[in-house]
């Protein structure tokens, strides 16, 4: 349910962009933990996957420490970040997942943060201090690859 909530949700973004003042090509999915789960699957999978709308798929993936092995052959570019102390998801197994979309050509980034566990959100304070612009980073250059006439 929670990636029909999503797909809903990114139905409305698209349905309002206008009156919101977003552009929607090449958006971006992030999320932490479970929510990582949900956007990793919409990239995966689409939103039609999971609702009526078959609208294009984000043009990256930002996701904070899961476990989330799952993977098809049409993966959007995907940044991973998790502490290496992190008692829930273990950053082997994000890293193995990086490690395989790269093997299929994804465009991917992985960070991993010592004495750091599960939770750590922004990271201020932290030494994640600065993922967040890394994240933001990465999708911009994902949008700079991104044609801009529709194709």
């Amino acid at each position: 349910m929670a990636c029909e909530d999503l797909a809903s949700a990114i139905a409305f973004v698209f349905r309002n962009a206008e009156s919101l003042g977003v552009d929607t090509c090449c958006y971006s999915l992030w999320g932490g933990s479970a929510g990582a789960r949900m956007a990793a699957y919409l990239g995966s999978y689409g939103t039609s996957a999971y609702s009526r709308f078959n609208l294009p798929r984000p043009g990256a993936v930002i996701m904070q420490y899961t476990g989330h092995t799952d993977y098809t052959d049409k993966e959007p570019a995907t940044f991973a970040v998790i502490g290496e102390d992190d008692g829930i998801a273990s950053w082997r197994v994000m890293k193995q997942r990086i490690d395989n979309l790269k093997t299929r050509g994804v465009d991917t980034e992985f960070h991993k943060h010592n004495n750091l566990g599960h939770g750590f959100g922004l990271g201020i304070d932290t030494p994640a201090e600065g993922w967040f612009d890394l994240g933001v980073s990465f999708w911009e250059r994902q949008m700079s690859k991104t044609p801009t006439d529709g194709t």
